[in-house]
């Protein structure tokens, strides 16, 4: 049997800033959680930012960033590490978890209430003092790097009874609460990351805000910033606006007729 724990954390640095227009204190206050070593949960929409504030936070503490998009396959195992065959014999293979447990990177674990329950057995000794990550499987008990953060997200209005964040995992993170930006900063979010002109990423962010209007009335949620910028850069590409928000925005939204039709019908009102 061999053990192969080495990665090159390199690959997981992010080489350039990465646009973030910030809202408030939060990048005071994840920096201070950063300093105290604190867990930090991630509360908010799809498409609000919660993604590339933590990869702006990563390249300004120049920390390497590893990612977990987790689903409903997403395991303790997918996270910690296995055992796998190969022309070796078998191997031990770190999980991306462990990997940043033991490097001292930041571990973002999107969306982890869409994971297997069994994860939060194999974080929660992670988010308190103790800092440990149990490998039974290897008979290893991994102490984190003092650079270790852990870091996850999700969208609480996009939850079932049988999708919440327990309450015992819950209370063991500090939380930052994200939303849309107001119309002047996601506008100019949508001129930065599209870049049209001003005067038409306003136009789309009233829109946004007018389906936004419909979340609880047959929407789940409203338009996020992502398909503003999506619906932008559409538009950008020669594309006329009214077909770009068709595509990006009207039918994505919802596989409903009705409500579809009623999508369409404010974008051809709006353009």
């Amino acid at each position: 049997m061999s053990v192969n724990i080495s990665a090159n954390m390199d690959d997981y640095r992010i080489a350039s800033e990465p646009y973030y227009e910030e809202s408030g204190e939060e990048c005071a206050l994840f920096e201070a959680a950063f300093a105290q070593k604190l867990p930090v949960l991630l509360k908010g929409p799809t498409g609000c930012g919660k993604t590339r504030f933590v990869e702006h936070m990563a390249w300004k503490l120049k920390r390497p960033l590893v990612t977990v998009v987790c689903n409903d396959d997403t395991s303790a195992a997918d996270l910690t590490g296995r055992w796998l065959l190969d022309e070796k014999g078998t191997t031990w293979q770190d999980g991306p978890l462990t990997r940043a447990a033991r490097t001292g990177a930041i571990c973002y674990l999107d969306e982890l209430v869409e994971a297997r329950a069994d994860t939060a057995v194999v974080i929660h000794p992670l988010t308190d003092t103790r800092r440990l990550l149990p490998l039974d499987k290897h008979n290893e008990l991994l102490r984190a790097h003092p650079d270790f953060l852990l870091v996850v997200s999700y969208n609480p209005a996009d939850r079932g009874d049988h999708k919440q964040l327990k309450t015992s995992t819950r209370q063991r993170f500090c939380a930052l609460a994200f939303d849309y930006p107001d119309t002047e900063r996601e506008t100019a979010i949508v001129v930065r990351e599209s870049g049209i002109d001003p005067e038409m990423a306003a136009r789309l962010v009233a829109l946004g805000v007018r389906t936004r209007r419909l979340q609880g009335h047959g929407l789940d949620e409203g338009a996020s910033t992502r398909m503003l910028v999506h619906a932008g850069a559409l538009i950008g590409q020669g594309v006329a606006p009214a077909d770009a928000c068709r595509m990006a925005i009207a039918v994505p939204l919802s596989d409903d007729p009705e409500i579809t039709a009623a999508l369409l019908s404010t974008v051809d009102a709006s353009f």
